[in-house]
């Protein structure tokens, strides 16, 4: 995620700090970004000497860059080979889905019984932010990582960003379907509208009705994980 935009909303980075810090997480989050948003397709040929050229970096901060997109199930690594983009696997689409659902029902339960009032704050102005960008085709990845934003808030309400890290590492092939899926008709407007139901159920005090809201909200993307697939065959395992 965009750090910038993090730290505009008091959130802090919970990202890891390997050894080379900053330099490795700048790369990392770029590199993780292009993937997820699909500027870096399923199946791309990443290289490393053109990273250190692109990034202006040692070799170091890549190679460490690319084990944590590993972990992550973003590329696959073939020493001496090559390092390449993975191919969207369906069954880590329905992990993902399943931790988010468990952690995120959790969340807006107990904001429900007892939310500060900064918290509710950050979220609408996070859902401000993306009805200014909703109707403009070219800021979908501005859209998207708002929406990232969106949920760190929830966790961070809590005082769980580590959990929201948690999900964040395990849910990269879930967030390519999502950006696959959101420029359909309609989608975007979905997204703000799911937002709203949870900020309303929340500050009414309603647990039951937020936890309607959220699982409602996580579940369409999954809904056409299949559809999807027929559809872009080449992006999928």
């Amino acid at each position: 995620m965009n750090s910038s935009l993090a730290a505009t909303f008091g959130l802090a980075d919970t990202g890891h700090s390997p050894q080379g810090g900053s330099t490795v997480q700048r790369v990392y989050d770029s590199l993780r970004q292009q993937i997820i948003t699909l500027q870096l397709p399923p199946g791309t040929t990443l290289s490393r000497t053109d990273l250190t050229d692109t990034y202006d970096v040692s070799q170091t901060p890549i190679r460490e860059a690319l084990q944590r997109l590993k972990q992550d199930g973003l590329v696959q690594i073939y020493p001496q080979s090559k390092t390449v983009v993975t191919r969207i696997d369906v069954p880590q689409i329905y992990e993902a889905h399943f931790l988010r659902v468990a952690l995120e029902t959790e969340v807006v339960r107990r904001l429900a019984e007892d939310c500060e009032a900064a918290t509710l704050t950050r979220a609408r102005s996070i859902i401000r932010m993306q009805e200014a960008v909703a109707e403009d085709p070219g800021q979908v990845a501005i859209f998207q990582e708002l929406d990232e934003l969106f949920h760190q808030t929830l966790f961070a309400g809590l005082g769980r960003s580590g959990l929201h890290q948690l999900v964040r590492e395990r849910s990269g092939h879930l967030e390519r379907v999502r950006r696959l899926h959101l420029p359909e008709a309609g989608k975007i407007l979905t997204i703000l509208s799911g937002h709203r139901r949870i900020i309303d159920a929340i500050v009414a005090k309603d647990p039951e009705a937020a936890i309607v809201a959220i699982r409602d909200h996580l579940s369409r993307t999954v809904a056409r994980v299949e559809e999807l697939r027929r559809d872009i065959p080449d992006y999928f395992a």
